[in-house]
């Protein structure tokens, strides 16, 4: 068992209709140390994740019953939870899509057990630094030009109306706001947010920008071609 001890409390649901890759995506996960729980269709997923309450998804998008697009919808409704999603299709807007109900990661099919492994600590751990942050005792509430973020809630608002922001399109928003105006590379933001040590992905940043801009404005956030990000704070 790989790392155990520091995984063993950590509840990871697989939610997979085809039995094959349920099972070993939920064997891998258990040989490294994780609890791992199986569901093989819509509302099976939605039950098993009221009963185990799982820290993490790893969740086929086509399943019969309704799709993973509606377990994501129905799940972050009832608290938020790190998502990473399945699909056999590689299309922007099926990724797009997938982020705009609340997932925070995406791969395609077919992938290999190492990688879901990879992508699940890396999730996980940037749930862990979200939480140190807000318990650190660092600034905890920001307001650039009607953009009010409030980390210790993690509410965000834009002109005084709440914007719902997904677990992983906030920690994104709070990275930005850690210097206001200032250009963040990428290589930053995917080590801050995803917990990667290269820019492998940036592919995912950029979809989780779109998806941000979607919510808070697209003005509110400048492109830098070819270097990053920075979160305009003027009028």
């Amino acid at each position: 068992m790989t790392e155990g001890s520091t995984e063993s409390a950590r509840t990871v649901l697989v939610v997979e209709d085809e039995p094959t890759i349920n099972r070993a995506v939920t064997d891998r996960l258990r040989a490294e140390g994780f609890r791992a729980v199986q569901a093989h269709d819509g509302p099976a997923a939605v039950a098993a994740f009221e009963e185990h309450h799982p820290d993490l998804v790893v969740l086929d998008v086509m399943l019969p019953g309704f799709d993973g697009l509606e377990v994501c919808r129905r799940i972050q409704a009832v608290r938020p939870v790190p998502v990473l999603m399945l699909t056999a299709r590689d299309e922007e807007t099926d990724l797009l899509v997938g982020l705009g109900v609340g997932a925070d990661d995406y791969m395609t099919k077919p992938f290999s057990m190492r990688e879901v492994v990879a992508r699940v600590r890396a999730l996980l751990r940037r749930v862990d630094r979200a939480e140190a942050l807000a318990a650190s005792g660092g600034p905890t509430h920001l307001d650039a030009a009607g953009l009010v973020i409030d980390v210790r809630t993690r509410r965000v608002s834009v002109g005084g109306e709440v914007v719902h922001l997904t677990p992983l399109e906030f920690d994104l928003l709070c990275a930005l706001a850690t210097e206001p105006g200032t250009v963040r590379t990428r290589e930053v933001l995917m080590r801050e947010v995803w917990g990667w040590g290269d820019a492998s992905g940036t592919r995912t940043l950029d979809s989780h920008v779109k998806a941000l801009r979607a919510k808070i404005g697209a003005d509110r956030v400048r492109t830098v071609h070819g270097v990053g990000y920075a979160l305009e704070v003027g009028p």
